[in-house]
């Protein structure tokens, strides 16, 4: 426990450096989507930062930022001849072993977090996530919550690594049926559903929340350290869809960073 801890002291003395790097990581990304014309927009905890901060939440170490799913495959298409040297689009498919969230990494960096697997060789530097977003149907919130958290479960398990065993075996019968009911009935509403709303893909919105279209777009801009960048068009409305009261401060002992460990720079 005293070792975890002083690499946690070790990573806090290194975090505003890590923050200017993802900083230059989401540069890079604004000069790409604006000279292609492709529509992001500041999200979650980086834009509760530039409201509530001007800039980066001080114990954060991440940035969010999202982008509709169809643009985001085009983002995909184009990233990669486009970013400089040192930065590398990081993929379920170009690089299947880190999940499902599109990153931008940095390569001459670590960064460790909770669950990291050290037995494969995925890249692990200092990144910036970009979640995509689709349109969702106008059914309860209940009803979205609950299918989001079935198939974000589901999937999580289902890509985690296992060992043969009964429970392994198991486990891959219970919730592949599962994974494919949930999104059986996920397709079924989205056919026969109007759509005024939008939100993370199902299976990294565990927590079923939506915003209204009006609410994201059309884009606006707002201020985040030292550069303007897009931001959801009621960026008020977006935060309390997400955070509620977003400006109560967080008692000090939820006040963490997502990282174990960061190591800024390798050599």
């Amino acid at each position: 426990m005293e070792d975890k801890e002083h690499l946690r002291q070790y990573s806090q003395e290194r975090l505003r450096e890590c923050q200017l790097k993802q900083l230059a990581i989401l540069k890079e990304i604004d000069r790409i989507c604006r000279r292609h014309g492709i529509d992001y927009w500041l999200d979650g905890g980086t834009l509760l930062g530039a409201v509530r901060h001007g800039g980066f939440i001080p114990w954060d170490d991440d940035i969010d930022i999202a982008m509709d799913r169809e643009v985001l495959a085009r983002f995909e298409q184009i990233a990669p001849t486009e970013l400089p040297p040192g930065l590398f689009l990081q993929t379920p498919r170009t690089d299947p072993n880190n999940g499902p969230i599109v990153k931008v990494r940095d390569l001459n960096s670590l960064y460790i977090e909770h669950g990291d697997d050290f037995e494969t060789g995925y890249v692990k530097g200092i990144y910036v996530d970009i979640f995509p977003f689709m349109k969702h149907p106008d059914v309860p919130r209940p009803w979205i919550k609950r299918l989001h958290v079935g198939l974000s479960k589901s999937y999580s398990i289902l890509h985690r690594k296992h060992y043969y065993s009964l429970r392994s075996f198991a486990e891959f019968f219970w919730f592949g049926a599962k994974y494919l009911l949930y999104s059986s009935l996920w397709r079924l509403l989205c056919a026969c559903w109007p759509s005024k709303h939008y939100a993370n893909i199902p299976i990294i919105n565990g927590y079923g929340i939506t915003h209204l279209r009006t609410t994201v777009l059309p884009l606006s801009s707002i201020r985040f350290e030292d550069a303007d960048f897009p931001a959801p068009h009621d960026a008020d409305r977006y935060l309390k869809d997400i955070y509620g009261d977003y400006m109560q401060m967080p008692p000090e002992e939820k006040r963490k960073a997502h990282a174990e460990f960061i190591q800024p720079k390798l050599v």
